[in-house]
């Protein structure tokens, strides 16, 4: 057996390991661990049937006796499951991505708008939330699994075989197409042409706007997605089974093995399973896999084999297979005895895809308890009571009436059961003759203690029902008390609803994980009815806090009160964009999402008759403000000229001073003269000029005219 493992493992070892696990491996893990996990089954089915009153936690009555079982533990589950479900359904969007820097922003925004829709629309919300509090509330834990649903199939298309022209006059069409492609992508992909798109795309590329021409048409085969988006699972406690030694951090658990049913046709459709041809249908079913339990109560089965029901087992954990002393994430499926699965985690956060919710935490345990736990003696004291008394009022002869034999003869007893007025015997009283027999009563010790065992279950689960359980007569008829109890029964339950919002914290976590891995290069997310963002996969990464947006009734109504006491107290000295503010944020604690939505988005419309009124208000203050600047202007100009006249009058003055300094001193005198003198001289080197001027002009004597008058000076001076 162990060398025919062995030879399975080798022909199927892709990856080539150095030290593959073998088959025997993966099974000792599941009997080691069998014992731990048998323990914890058992308990969680002893909290179920009292949960249900069923198996042993029916009551035992004798023959005759009342079998009348109360079932506290199911009426106060009833009333967990919508106080904590309804804070993970009463909003569409139940992830707040909130980043650690500036630069992941667009991240964070692109995380929640993905992670919102999958939850929304890829995942069945109700339902899987649903079973989620459920399976927390009754058993103590939920389990989640979390998987990537993949799934494409090739089709055949006709495309057109295009021809691309140059065309300068359809630039305006590419750029409306640009713009498009922008901000709808969803019309870009499915309104326009394919042609026209592709011959966007070559002017894109080009820069050049082209025209596009079919020349025909052609047949192709393409891959195309059917589903590609997260899947969550809550998987039933006996079919799980966890590593003991992990306490109470899974993420320190070594392996988690989960056995699953499913069918020859589906794995052959999942495409990641081989030796599917050695498996032995007969010899897995589910009737012959005693550590398997099914949710299907009917021995039905298929009879062909793709459709068969088979037991698999699903082994997540950590193995050196690479030989490097460092233990590794791994997965691997088998059923029966073949192994059809051996692979590395494909999951890129390389964790075990199951996370553990519990309700009421075990400290060193990665599973919680139901709140059955602690209402188990309250539920059986309440059961025994409830028949006792059942049993004790059933005895007695309620409306029987019972007469003394010596009181009628037999005609007047006739006439006493028609009705008619009879004669009874002498020295019989009717009054003690006839007697009639009503309800014993139920002694006031016995409705004391069943009344006591209610209040003791309520305040224990802090959950208020119709019987007079958590009131403000238990802690005093004053407000302080009502508000105690009120906050008791708030904490109490805000302190469950941290765990289940934690669990699926956990869960958003790992989707974001697979988003950046598994999701398409390009998704189109729909926001409103005319804004769309387009989600890249490397988008998706980046530093930032997963948070999950949850509150109780109890916290959303405090919140609204206070919002609406501060209204209350200064809306009338409030800005109104703040008013709208407070009004938006009461109606989301409300729970109308509708009309919060109305009024964030409420704009005022205004009164012409006021809007006129305001208009004219505004044209006469622009006009008094533009007289005033006139007369500033004009204030200004006249301020100017007065400074120009003071100016000049100052300036005369002093000239008129200086002229009388100066004939007094002689200056005007001296410089007259000087002046004078000055004249003189420029009209003796004028007239000079002028003489040399003409003495240059007048026409030379030649030599025989100067010697002929030098001779005549000459005789003349003799």
């Amino acid at each position: 057996m162990d060398q025919d493992l062995t030879i399975q493992q080798d022909d199927y070892n892709p990856q080539d390991w150095a030290n593959p696990p073998t088959l025997l491996d993966l099974k000792q893990d599941l009997t080691d661990s069998s014992s731990s996990h048998e323990s914890q089954v058992s308990k969680i089915e002893r909290w179920l049937d009292n949960l249900h009153v069923r198996n042993g936690a029916a009551p035992k009555s004798p023959k005759g006796k009342s079998k009348a079982a109360p079932k506290l533990i199911r009426k106060q589950a009833e009333w967990r499951y919508p106080a904590l479900s309804e804070p993970f359904l009463s909003s569409d969007e139940m992830f707040s991505v909130d980043p650690k820097t500036w630069e992941d922003v667009d991240s964070a925004r692109q995380n929640a708008l993905v992670l919102n829709k999958q939850i929304q629309t890829e995942v069945d919300k109700v339902r899987f939330i649903d079973d989620y509090v459920r399976a927390g509330v009754d058993e103590g834990t939920a389990i989640i699994r979390v998987g990537w649903d993949f799934r494409e199939e090739e089709v055949t298309k006709q495309i057109p075989e295009v021809e691309f022209l140059p065309n300068p006059e359809l630039e305006p069409l590419h750029m409306e197409l640009a713009q498009m492609k922008q901000t709808n992508p969803t019309g870009y992909k499915w309104e326009v042409p394919k042609e026209l798109q592709m011959a966007h795309e070559v002017t894109m590329e080009t820069g050049m706007p082209c025209e596009p021409n079919v020349i025909g048409m052609k047949e192709v085969q393409e891959l195309q997605t059917v589903k590609n988006c997260p899947t969550l699972d809550i998987c039933d406690f006996r079919n799980v089974t966890i590593d003991p030694t992990c306490g109470a951090d899974t993420d320190k658990a070594s392996f988690i093995i989960y056995s699953f049913e499913t069918s020859l046709s589906d794995l052959k459709k999942e495409g990641r399973y081989e030796n599917l041809d050695e498996v032995r249908i007969d010899n897995n079913s589910i009737l012959g896999t005693p550590d398997h339990t099914s949710d299907n109560t009917s021995d039905f089965n298929f009879a062909d084999e793709p459709r068969k029901k088979v037991v698999a087992h699903e082994y997540w954990g950590f193995w050196d297979f690479n030989d490097t002393g460092i233990a590794e994430p791994f997965v691997a499926t088998w059923i029966g005895d073949t192994l059809i699965r051996l692979e590395e985690n494909p999951f890129p956060d390389k964790k075990l895809p199951f996370v553990f919710v519990p309700l009421l935490p075990v400290k060193g345990s990665p599973y919680g308890e139901p709140d059955g736990e602690l209402l188990e003696d309250h539920q059986k004291v309440i059961g025994a009571l409830t028949r006792g008394m059942i049993d004790t009022m059933a005895k007695a002869a309620n409306g029987q009436t019972g007469m003394r034999k010596d009181m009628l003869d037999a005609v007047n007893r006739r006439k006493f059961e028609r009705g008619e007025d009879y004669t009874f015997n002498a020295g019989v009283d009717p009054r003690q003759g006839v007697f009639t027999h009503t309800m014993t009563e139920i002694p006031s010790s016995a409705q004391f203690l069943l009344q006591q065992q209610q209040l003791e279950a309520e305040s224990m689960t802090g959950v208020k029902a119709f019987s007079q359980g958590i009131n403000s007569g238990s802690m005093g008829d004053v407000a302080a008390g009502i508000r105690g109890a009120l906050d008791a029964a708030s904490k109490r339950e805000n302190s469950i609803l941290r765990r289940l919002a934690k669990g699926m914290e956990k869960v958003g976590r790992k989707i974001v994980a697979m988003n950046q891995e598994f999701l398409e290069e390009e998704q189109v997310v729909r926001i409103t009815n005319d804004e769309f963002v387009e989600v890249r996969r490397d988008d998706l990464a980046g530093y930032f806090d997963l948070t999950l947006s949850i509150s109780s009734a109890e916290e959303d109504n405090v919140k609204a009160q206070e919002l609406a006491f501060m209204l209350q107290t200064m809306g009338q000295t409030m800005d109104p964009g703040m008013t709208q503010l407070l009004l938006r944020d009461i109606a989301r604690l409300r729970k109308m999402p509708e009309l919060a939505h109305q009024i964030e988005n409420y704009q005022p419309q205004p009164d012409p008759v006021q809007q006129k009124r305001q208009e004219l208000e505004l044209a006469k203050l622009e006009a008094e403000i533009q007289k005033i600047n006139s007369e500033a202007q004009e204030n200004f100009a006249q301020a100017n000229a007065h400074g120009a006249k003071a100016r000049e009058a100052n300036a005369n003055a002093d000239q008129s001073n200086l002229n009388f300094i100066e004939q007094e001193s002689g200056v005007t005198q001296e410089r007259e003269k000087e002046l004078r003198s000055q004249q003189a001289m420029g009209n003796i080197a004028l007239e000079r000029e002028k003489a040399s001027l003409a003495a240059s002009a007048a026409p030379k004597p030649n030599r025989e005219t100067e010697l002929a008058n030098f001779l005549g000076r000459n005789n003349q001076e003799n």
